[in-house]
């Protein structure tokens, strides 16, 4: 476990969860977003929540899956 550095401080990281998650409660959720905002760059820390999601996904998260990887990725031919 050694320092971040270099160009992977910069990294995008989307983090999501459903506020109704009975395997991973949304505390941990919130917990692990606070660490990976102290690790790396946290402008680059997107940490969305579905309203009344379990421990699935959901269309709106799916959307914004979607969005994220148009965002950071290059497209494919």
């Amino acid at each position: 476990q050694g320092p971040i550095s270099g160009v992977n401080k910069e990294i995008p990281v989307l983090q999501c969860h459903g506020d109704c998650d009975p395997l991973v409660p949304l505390m941990f959720g919130s917990l692990t977003v606070e660490k990976l905002k102290s690790m790396i760059n946290p402008a680059n820390v997107t940490f969305r929540t579905y309203s009344g999601m379990m421990h699935s996904s959901c269309i709106e998260e799916m959307m914004d899956v979607k969005q994220f990887i148009d965002k950071h990725l290059p497209p494919v031919d």
